[in-house]
């Protein structure tokens, strides 16, 4: 078992450090590849649980890369997985910037490396964009859905409203809706019994 425990968590370590070597961009450009990774390949957690998963980190102080990462290792194993998923995660960060800056100071002149991060930047947003896609698809399911992100979207960009805000209403309408709909339901049930029974006399 502890055997078995071990190759988890090493699998875990090595997942989440390849995709700490990709992840140009950092944040919201990693959760395609995550989603990719821990669902698709790895088949770890499903889609609704891994929609969740990023719902939660967006929402915490902190970069959502880590805060996924962090989440994922823990759904899957335990508080031992979560440490294994950050340190994973971060790892290749932290060499990569300490020799980039080392070579950066030396080099970021050079029109080439200026012409390679120009180039890096659409991608970066080609990434961003496939992730809200993907996202989309599975957790917007009904036009209540489609209203609050297009609502969101709208207070995001025209009213420059911050991002904890506009969680906390989700939230707060979520709520709502989950504690309206019981009774929506239930009288719309009433109407239709009404109805059955107003049709049986009739036909006596």
């Amino acid at each position: 078992m502890a055997n078995a425990d071990f190759r988890l968590l090493r699998d875990i370590y090595i997942s989440f450090f390849k995709l700490g070597c990709v992840s140009f961009g950092g944040g919201y450009s990693m959760i395609p590849l995550i989603e990719r990774e821990v669902v698709d390949n790895r088949k770890w957690v499903d889609k609704e649980k891994v929609v969740d998963i990023f719902a939660v980190a967006e929402s915490l102080p902190g970069a959502i890369a880590l805060n996924a990462s962090t989440f994922v290792g823990c759904s899957v194993a335990g508080t031992p997985g979560a440490i294994a998923a950050l340190l994973g995660n971060v790892t290749p960060s932290v060499v990569i910037v300490l020799v980039l800056s080392i070579l950066f100071s030396k080099f970021s002149t050079y029109p080439e490396v200026k012409s390679a991060f120009r180039a890096i930047y659409p991608v970066i947003v080609g990434l961003i964009l496939y992730a809200a896609y993907k996202i989309g698809r599975t957790a917007i399911k009904d036009i209540i859905g489609v209203f609050i992100a297009v609502a969101v979207f709208i207070a995001s960009l025209f009213l420059h409203i911050e991002p904890i805000p506009l969680i906390i209403a989700g939230a707060v309408i979520g709520i709502a809706i989950s504690c309206i709909k019981p009774i929506i339901n239930a009288k719309s049930n009433t109407k239709i019994s009404a109805k059955v029974e107003k049709t049986d006399d009739g036909s006596v």
